[in-house]
């Protein structure tokens, strides 16, 4: 059985609504039709199994569907689909489950807050090839978190300039370097130039330092047979990492690469805050993500504490608890990327509010390349600082003995690394 959890807002009757989605989703439609018999609703009719009354509101989410009401009632539903009505197909799954629901008349909002999926998605789907223990081992880092920047400007730079500030980065003691996610292959920076530009400044310091660094090509693009095009090149030239757009190549593409793909696959999730950032409507990460997860990426972007954008520190609580948390074993959890306007000054609270868990790539752009020092010096200092959330030292105490510290203190106490 799969159970979605819809929280519904209404100023009409919450449990007629409920009903309403399950039959449309299902069996029903607006008219008995012939060949709906009770024979075929027991075996593959979704039903409510439990609703829960919320605070009803004074405000609509969609305020095109108020009329004239003043109060709108709000519960959660709890939903159940027959795995025969679904099958494992995720396609399926979020067309039948989730898509058609926000097209129903009488509600003022929906929003799906919850899905439990039974082991049979487990089996069907290949989730993460590397995940966390395999983002470790090619980056030789352990007990503590993966360091990683951004190339900036984001737009840009040619190859030449690009591989230039890669050479400066590596010779910091970074962990993990990326093109930025509006990095594709733009004609400035054809993307078999960047790499033919970058991978030997990659490989030359693994000869020197015995350190492979990863470096995460951004690989998406519209045409499957071309994205793998674009994958082929990084595992020729020795690479061992690629940013994939999620939303931009849907679940279909990262299928078809994740079947495919020799490399790690670094989640970018531009275009989710599209379905989530008002709260009465679209859907929960916890929801969405167990989708990619299933699918395979490795790493997933979750934003971070004080981020550059609009989303609030509990929901990248919630969002680090979410792709930690397993679907169906250890293996099927992704590494988690704390990005977006991030620099040594969030390690602490970071720390705390994860649960002290350092499995995590820190991806700092502005934070480290901004840093007055220079961009080596950045790196320095964000490691010290999670050196000194770990050791439960204060910053400016540690800031004292690491002068690489104490000056981030300085340049960005009042504002984020972007």
């Amino acid at each position: 059985m799969i159970r979605i959890t819809y929280r519904i807002e209404t100023p009409g009757d919450v449990e007629a609504l409920a009903a309403k989605i399950a039959s449309d989703q299902s069996t029903g439609t607006f008219v008995l039709v012939p060949g709906e018999t009770e024979e075929l609703k027991a075996r593959v009719a979704a039903r409510v199994v439990a609703i829960r009354h919320l605070e009803p509101g004074d405000r609509p989410s969609w305020p095109e569907e108020a009329g004239g009401a003043k109060r709108f009632n709000r519960a959660e539903a709890d939903i159940d689909f027959p795995l025969d009505a679904v099958g494992t197909d995720l396609a399926a799954l979020m067309t039948i489950a989730i898509a058609g629901v926000y097209s129903i008349k009488g509600m003022t909002g929906v929003r799906i807050v919850d899905m439990q999926l039974p082991p049979e998605f487990g089996r069907a789907h290949p989730g993460p090839q590397f995940g966390i223990p395999g983002s470790r081992r090619l980056t030789g880092v352990e007990k503590r978190p993966i360091i990683g920047t951004i190339v900036k400007p984001a737009l840009g730079l040619r190859p030449e300039e690009t591989a230039a500030l890669v050479g400066e980065l590596l010779s910091s003691g970074v962990d993990f370097i990326k093109d930025d996610e509006k990095l594709m292959s733009p004609a400035y920076s054809p993307l078999k130039a960047r790499i033919a530009a970058i991978m030997p400044k990659i490989l030359d310091h693994e000869q020197k330092t015995g350190k492979k660094v990863m470096y995460a090509f951004g690989i998406s693009h519209t045409d499957p047979d071309e994205m793998m095009r674009n994958h082929d090149l990084v595992v020729e030239a020795g690479g061992n990492a690629g940013v994939v757009n999620i939303n931009s190549i849907g679940m279909g593409g990262v299928a078809f690469l994740r079947k495919r793909s020799g490399i790690v696959l670094h989640a970018h999730r531009n275009g989710w805050d599209i379905l989530t950032r008002h709260g009465g409507l679209g859907m929960e990460f916890s929801v969405w993500q167990q989708f990619w997860r299933l699918i395979g990426v490795d790493q997933f972007q979750i934003n971070g504490i004080r981020v550059k954008y609009w989303e609030p520190d509990e929901s990248f609580v919630k969002s680090f608890k979410a792709a930690g948390t397993p679907l169906f074993s250890e293996r099927d959890c992704p590494l988690p990327v704390v990005g977006s306007g991030q620099w040594g000054g969030q390690a602490p609270e970071t720390y705390a509010r994860t649960g002290g868990s350092t499995d995590l790539l820190y991806l700092c752009g502005g934070g480290i390349v901004s840093h007055p020092g220079g961009a080596g010096a950045g790196v320095r200092a964000v490691r010290q600082a999670w050196e000194a959330a770990v050791a439960g030292i204060p910053l400016a105490d540690y800031a004292r003995d690491h002068p690489e510290l104490a000056q981030s203190l300085i340049k960005f106490a009042d504002g984020n690394g972007t």
